[in-house]
Parts: C-alpha cells; structure tokens; sequence
C-alpha cells in the first residue's frame, strides 16, 4: 500500500514561523503602527462646562446696596425684588441671566446680570479662543474712546473704588487702546433695558462722563475686561446712566449692567458711584468663577 507523505510536526511548525518571519519588515510594522492611530488634533475644551445660577449669584447685602429702593417696600415685596427675575433661555448650561429693578421716591435702579459660556464647534478652536473672538467683538463694538494720559496717582486713584459692600480694591485701568483691528458688530450680550429702549445699553452711544471716568478698559479683571458708561434720556426729559462691565474668564463672558434713573429731571446719577459698585459686584463674580 502506498504510503501518503507528511511533514513531521515540528516540521510544519518551522515552516509557519519562516513563512511570518520572512515576509515581514518595513511594511508590516507600518500596518501595525496605523492601527488606533488618530490623524487630527482636537482643541482643548474650556475650563467650565455649567454656568452658576445668576439669580443666586448676588448676594443679598449687595442687592440691598444696589437696589435702595427696596427697603422701602413690604417684606413680601422685598423678597420677590431680591429674588430676581431669570432671563429665558432654552439651554442652562450655554446662557443664562437675571434681572432685578427696583422703584424708591428718587430713582429706579435696574440691575442686570448674564453668564455666556461659548463652546467652540471647531475641532482646531479651542473654546477659549472662540470666546476671545466673541469678547473681542463685544469690545470692539463698545467703541471705547482713546485712552486720556493722566498723572500716575490719578490712575492709581481710579483703579480704587469702593466696591458694593463699603470695601477697597479691584481692578485698574488699562493704558492701551482696545479694539484695533476688530470689526465692529451687536455685542453678545444681550443686555437690553427692560423697557425696550436699547439706547440706554448700546455701547459707546450718549456717553457723557467725567474725567476720569470714561469708558475704558480695566485690569485685573478675569482675562480681559473693559467698562462702558452711557448717559442717555428715557423719552423727552429724563436722563438715564447705564454703566456696563463686560469680562471674560476662560470661556465664560459675563455682563453686570447697573443703571439709577432719576424722577427729578435735573437730576443726573453720578458717574463715580454706578461705576465703583458695578465694579465691585463684576470682581465678586470674577471670584466665584475662580472658585468654581
């Protein structure tokens, strides 16, 4: 009987082995290295993913300061004005805002708060960077005058005002023009006046200020931070002072807007006091971010 030929075992173990071994090299380790291998770079996220809830973001001794009025009402009424009304919005972790208006003999102050967390939807942007473009923007719309030389001690005397609560300190002011090279668009914001007339809000618009006191950029303030001061009249007569702080902090942009609208209409609210207290109510919420 004829017998059928085979390879040994061992045999057929060496020729499998020579069979791997011979043909790899250069091309296999290159088939090797293209697995799980990611050709794009994606751009890092931003520091914050949530907003704080604005309507608690003020503390209730600063609202009593920002909104005297207030003191004047029953208690129910009291606590439904420093509870704030809450801007609409239809994604919580993208914008929110809160809003708080009180009337007294004198004058009515409104106080306006919003939060924008910007996320960039380009994988070669990163969030931050699109939230300079958006802050960037918003400063460039501000219009804000050339920066005035002063004496050093006046810079100094400025950059110290008295915040909300009676304290000292903050941010200063910048000594550059801000704004070059950006084409002016709408702030993002979104600050207008509870009235609808947007005047009173618009950036760079009817500023009549102290010296001083002009609108400008500040230091010290989040990443980047400027200050606009606008006198205007509401209807025929009456004037209305909106001062407006717009900062960003990684890629959340915040505005605080504070306005005093006078009954009187030879009254004309001062200047230095709105814009020391919207400053310090801007630092207060610099910090909480910090901390979140």
């Amino acid at each position: 009987m004829q017998r059928k030929a085979y390879v040994p075992g061992v045999a057929l173990l060496a020729a499998l082995a020579a069979g791997c071994t011979g043909g790899s090299g250069t091309d296999d380790s290159t088939a090797d290295s293209k697995v799980g291998e990611t050709t794009t770079s994606v751009a890092a996220p931003g520091k914050y993913r949530t907003l704080r809830e604005p309507c608690g973001s003020v503390d209730r001794g600063t609202l009593r300061n920002l909104l005297p009025g207030a003191a004047t009402l029953p208690q129910e009424q009291q606590e439904k004005v420093y509870a704030g009304t809450a801007a609409v919005t239809y994604d919580t972790d993208r914008r929110v805002g809160c809003r708080w208006k009180a009337d007294s003999p004198g004058t009515t102050h409104q106080l306006l708060v919003d939060f924008e967390r910007v996320v960039s939807y380009d994988s070669d942007v990163s969030d931050d960077d699109r939230a300079k473009e958006v802050y960037a923007r918003q400063e460039a719309a501000a219009d804000l005058p050339a920066p005035v030389e002063r004496p050093a001690e006046s810079e100094n005397e400025n950059a110290t005002g008295e915040d909300a609560g009676g304290e000292k300190g903050g941010e200063g002011e910048a000594s550059t023009s801000p704004g070059a090279g950006e084409s002016p668009t709408a702030p993002a914001s979104g600050a207008a006046d509870e009235s609808g007339d947007e005047s009173g809000t618009t950036p760079g618009t009817g500023t009549q200020t102290p010296e001083g006191l002009e609108p400008r950029i500040l230091t010290g303030l989040g990443d980047a931070a400027f200050l606009d001061d606008a006198l205007t009249r509401s209807g025929s007569t009456i004037q209305r002072r909106t001062v407006s702080v717009v900062f960003r902090t990684s890629n959340v942009i915040v505005t605080v807007q504070y306005s005093a609208q006078p009954t009187l209409t030879t009254d004309v609210p001062d200047s230095r006091e709105l814009q020391e207290k919207t400053r310090a109510l801007a630092r207060r919420l610099a910090e909480q971010f910090s901390d979140q």
